[in-house]
């Protein structure tokens, strides 16, 4: 039961990194032919994704994936706070409300996704 403890605890510090990381760089702009492309929100959504896609897919329940998420949305909460000198890392433009809002609508599509049946082989063998 501790180590389950301890997993979620270290996933959930996990999401807070991935969140940290992400709010600082959903801004992040490159310039191609004259066309921005925010790299920086698409890097750190992409990365999110495949986090709890892959927590999903490793372990049988949905805790994991859930601290993960947990970790990730309370710290762009944090970030989206004024800080002392007035500052924010979360401007209220269109980046900013899409890191806000994406991540939570993909923990919610991630963590309510069924678990699909096993076909091929392994579900054959286990037929058998």
């Amino acid at each position: 039961m501790a180590a389950r403890i301890l997993n979620l605890v270290l996933l959930f510090i996990a999401g807070a990194i991935l969140g940290a990381v992400g709010t600082v760089a959903h801004q992040s702009t490159v310039t191609i032919a004259g066309v921005p492309v925010p790299w920086g929100i698409t890097v750190a959504l992409l990365a999110y994704t495949c986090l709890l896609i892959g927590l999903r897919l490793l372990n049988a329940g949905r805790a994991q994936a859930l601290a993960a998420a947990l970790g990730t949305i309370v710290m762009t909460f944090l970030f989206s706070l004024k800080g002392v000198g007035g500052s924010v890392l979360i401007p209220d433009d269109l980046l900013g409300k899409i890191w806000v809002v994406a991540p939570i609508v993909i923990a919610a599509i991630v963590i309510a996704w069924p678990r699909l049946p096993q076909r091929g082989a392994v579900a054959q063998n286990r037929l058998s």
